[in-house]
């Protein structure tokens, strides 16, 4: 898989941007979140006005429009690629592995109770470290891995009450 970032905007616009595209681009940040782009010869003003960096949604203003921009980095794009999602109650009872990996820690243990987003372990795969974190709160109920384990993509790791 490559290294790049699908972009979506205004959920009509479909772009990919790799990271020599971001190193070369001649930007120059003026506060927190107003910055300066020059790109073929045209000055741009962009402003961040909303921010979801959980969801990776964006709001820009770019020169007075508004864009709402969607960026799916590479762990994204393979989780999407494998048909996994998580439906609008979250109600997730088991954590597979996305991918084939070595763990190389886990986090949390049997018994514990977790919120969303808390970090449940560490999977090193493709010389990248990902954690993976708890898609909805709940109750651990079975730790399938431990740490210095290698994982088949699809294999159980955590089990939830």
């Amino acid at each position: 898989m490559k290294n790049n970032f699908k972009v979506k905007v205004n959920s009509k616009w479909d772009f990919e941007i790799s990271k020599e595209d971001i190193q070369t681009l001649d930007a120059a940040s003026s506060s927190e979140d107003l910055y300066h782009i020059l790109q073929n010869n045209k000055s741009y003003k962009a402003k961040i006005v909303d921010t979801d960096f959980d969801q990776r949604n964006y709001s820009v203003e770019l020169n007075g429009t508004v864009y709402e921009v969607s960026i799916a980095n590479q762990l994204d794009q393979l989780i999407k690629k494998m048909g996994f999602s998580v439906g609008n109650t979250k109600n997730v009872k088991l954590i597979k592995a996305p991918m084939p990996g070595l763990v190389l820690e886990v986090n949390v243990e049997v018994g514990q109770e977790v919120a969303e987003n808390d970090a449940l372990l560490v999977l090193e795969a493709m010389k990248m470290e990902s954690t993976l974190a708890s898609p909805s709160s709940g109750i651990v109920k079975n730790i399938a891995i431990k740490s210095g384990e290698t994982v088949d993509k699809g294999q159980l790791l955590i089990e939830f009450e």
